[in-house]
Order: structure tokens, then sequence, then C-alpha cells
């Protein structure tokens, strides 16, 4: 069952991608709005995707929540989760780039006139919902039906694999982009696997892409649809810059990938404490144990209740003659005196 929906979820994905692609660019052309294609792209991907997981969590399970269909719970750290996602993947930018800054390897160039601004803002949002829909697409619906079919380990691997070979359809990438998406697909399931949410790996990507297209005009998987205020052209080692696919494709990406393995761990410490332990549940075997026959015989004499005596009260003026002479007589004595 679980198997049928993963295949049932990935061919979704595939159709959601190609009509979303199409739908975004016929209507730019349309419309003459090619500067908000990209931003109508990934909207448009990222509701078909939403969606239609939920449609088939409908299907198998009758509950119609599209956000637990999507794991995008809600809850009060969900927040924190993300700015803590957004931290480390700004870090995990800067510890990249920064050895190209210093070898001169990047070339900027500035483009500050007043609509560059506005590009820049439709950059961002379209960032937004492109780092949404990768995470929804490849670590929420299908990715735990995938867990429930092979179990965790299994499907890790298989849902990295998966998404580097997805993302690395293009006419520039090469073996080393191949290694990093692969790797970079453990980290963000690393993020899902430790706080059951997406919300995490939300951040971490949105601050990956948006510093490294819109901050330092690099390209994104070999596109530079993003870069508006800045637009760098990178020389040098492509094992330090990735050449024209980016950082994505570089040696120096993929350690820093792997390394961020550790923080990711530490800081999710208390959420993976909050949100995916079991409860605790009492549990185990009757037992009853007699006890010793001395001790229940004391316990039987002490509950006996003792035997009750019989006390006569008679009353102090008799209605009746008494039946014993003495008082008789001496009641009578009283009387005459």
């Amino acid at each position: 069952m679980q198997g049928a929906l993963f295949l049932a979820g990935l061919f979704w994905l595939v159709a959601a991608k190609f009509a979303s692609e199409h739908a975004a660019a016929g209507l730019a052309i349309t419309l003459h709005l090619i500067v908000f294609q990209p931003l109508l792209r990934e909207f448009f991907f990222l509701f078909l995707l939403i969606g239609g997981f939920a449609v088939l969590h409908w299907i198998a399970t009758r509950d119609g929540s599209v956000r637990l269909s999507n794991a995008l719970p809600e809850r009060e750290t969900a927040k924190r989760e993300w700015m803590a996602g957004a931290a480390l993947g700004w870090c995990m930018l800067l510890v990249t780039v920064l050895p190209m800054v210093l070898l001169g390897d990047l070339h900027p160039q500035f483009w500050l006139a007043p609509r560059a601004w506005g590009i820049t803002l439709l950059s961002l949002l379209a960032l937004a919902a492109s780092s949404l829909a990768i995470e929804v697409a490849f670590r929420g619906y299908i990715f735990r039906r995938l867990i429930l079919a092979i179990g965790s380990v299994a499907a890790t691997v298989a849902m990295a694999l998966i998404y580097a070979l997805f993302l690395s359809v293009r006419a520039d990438a090469s073996s080393l982009s191949f290694v990093f998406l692969f790797l970079e697909g453990v980290l963000f399931a690393l993020a899902y696997h430790r706080t059951h949410a997406l919300w995490l790996g939300w951040g971490m990507r949105f601050a990956w892409t948006a510093s490294m297209t819109v901050l330092f005009g690099l390209p994104i998987r070999g596109s530079l649809d993003y870069a508006s205020l800045v637009a760098t052209t990178a020389s040098g080692s492509r094992w330090v810059t990735g050449g024209m696919f980016g950082p994505d494709a570089s040696l120096l990406g993929s350690v820093v990938v792997m390394a961020a393995m550790v923080p990711l761990y530490a800081i999710t410490k208390d959420f993976a404490w909050h949100y995916t332990f079991a409860p605790i549940v009492p549990a185990g075997y009757a037992v009853t144990v007699q006890p010793p026959a001395a001790h229940t015989a004391m316990e039987q004499n002490a509950a006996a209740p003792a035997p009750a005596s019989l006390v006569q009260i008679a009353s102090i003026t008799p209605a009746a003659p008494s039946t014993l002479r003495e008082i008789e007589e001496h009641l009578r004595s009283r009387a005459e005196d």
C-alpha cells in the first residue's frame, strides 16, 4: 500500500513540475509578464504539489488535513525551527563562498537601478516558494510513504538518489554536482528526521539559495533567474567555484554539506526530544504475590469483631411493681413516712 502511494506521489511530482513550467511560460508570454515567470512557475509548482499530495492522503486515509499530509504541522516552535535552519544555511553559504572571495575568483557586477529592487523582491518571493516546494516534494508526503515502506535508512538513501537525479537534468551538471546533491539530500532528510516537519529544512534551503543568488549573484544549479542586484562570474578552479552550475557543483560545497550534519544534529536536540521520541507508555505483566500464611491469619484476627456484651439499664422510677421483695418493702416504708 505504502509503496503504491509512493509511486503515485512520485508520478504526481514529475507531472506537477512539467505542468507548472509550461503554465507559467504560457501565461507570462500571453500577458507579457516575463519578469514574473520564475515566481509564477514556483507558485504553480508548490500549489500543485500541496494539493495533489493532500488528495492522495485523503484517498488513502480519508483525512483531508493539508498541513499534516505535507509535513507542515502547526506548532509553537515552527518559527524557531525555520530561523534555526536559516541561520545554519547562511553559515554554510559563507563558508562555501569565503574561499572564492579570498582567492579572487568572484567578479561581481552591480545593477542598482530602481527596477532592480523590484526584481529582487520578486526573486525572494520565488525563492521562498521554490525552497518550500522542493522540501514538500522530496521530504514531505512521498518521503514518509517510502519510510513506511522500506524503513528510515533505506528511504533516506533512495530519496537522496532520486533528488540528485531530479535536479541534475541539466546540460552543465557534472559528477561532482551529483555527489553534492546526493549529500544535500541526506542533510535535508536528517533535518526532517530530527523534527518530523519541513520548517527547519525550508529555512535552511531558503537562506542558502537566497544568499547565493540575490546577495552574491551566483548561479543556483546552473540558473541565473534570480540574480538581480548582483551578477557574478566565477573564475578559477571548478573544484572551488563549481563553474556555471554554481557552488552546488564544487568539492568545497560537498565538504561543507557533510560538515553541516554535525551542527544540524546539535541545534535540533530540543526539537527531536519533543517531536520524534515516542511517549513512554506503562506496560508489562500483572504480578500477584500471595502473602505469607501467618500474615494472612494476623490480618483476619485483627479484622474479626469482638462479641458484643449485653447491658440492661433499669429506669429510675419503675412503671410496674418491682419483682424484688426488698425493694418493694423499702418503697412502701418511704411512702408511709
